[in-house]
């Protein structure tokens, strides 16, 4: 398998490759009614407003069987978003009548209505993020870690000083991934202030940073 740019192409195998790994790194196609929703708040963005820090896993067949999505600057991104993804979702009246309430999908709404805001107090330490997923059949071969220093490759050359993400505390594999690769706990921002009501994972230690310079 190789690493490459990722390409307009490529966007319903990584809206699949999302589904498929949404629910702790597992299959999350039964829990979403909705089959794209996940992907248009994990993938969808990051493809429109960072294609030069979305990279692939293709086989042979140059078909993805992984991902590595990044952004640079997370506070621009996360206002371009605002501006410019979520109005768009948010206006789509019939994904939101037929989503069931209590469901993964109507999270996934809420998240929409109301995106988490990163704390700048966090990005001017770590001002990138990413996002990686890698479907099981591709995992354990050192893949996962191809795709990561790739990304990281790319955020030195451009100066970014660090990268932060977050990893679903159940998700105990990835977590033991990202400690191989020097990535440590984010200190959580204080329980109850403003910057923990914007992003509840700050405030849940779920983060995990890496200093590149």
């Amino acid at each position: 398998m190789r690493v490459r740019p990722a390409e307009a192409r490529d966007t319903d195998r990584l809206y699949e490759i999302c589904l498929r790994t949404g629910a702790a790194g597992e299959d999350a196609s039964t829990l979403h009614a909705d089959a794209r929703l996940l992907g248009d708040v994990y993938v969808g963005p990051y493809l429109a407003f960072s294609p030069d820090l979305a990279f692939v896993l293709a086989d042979d067949d140059d078909l993805p069987a992984g991902y590595v999505l990044g952004v640079a600057d997370t506070l621009a991104f996360e206002a371009r978003c605002e501006r410019e993804w979520w109005p768009r979702l948010r206006e789509d009246a019939a994904r939101w009548a037929g989503v069931v309430p209590g469901s993964p999908d109507a999270a996934l709404l809420r998240l929409v209505e109301h995106p988490e805001r990163t704390p700048p107090t966090l990005t001017a330490t770590w001002p990138a993020h990413l996002h990686i997923d890698v479907l099981p059949e591709a995992q354990g071969h050192g893949h996962g870690r191809r795709l990561v220093e790739h990304l990281l490759d790319a955020l030195r050359a451009q100066g970014v000083p660090g990268v932060m993400l977050g990893v679903d505390p159940e998700n105990h594999r990835a977590r033991a991934f990202y400690r191989h690769l020097g990535f440590t706990p984010v200190p959580p921002v204080p329980a109850g202030s403003p910057e923990a009501h914007d992003d509840p994972d700050a405030a849940a230690g779920h983060l995990l940073g890496l200093r590149l310079t």
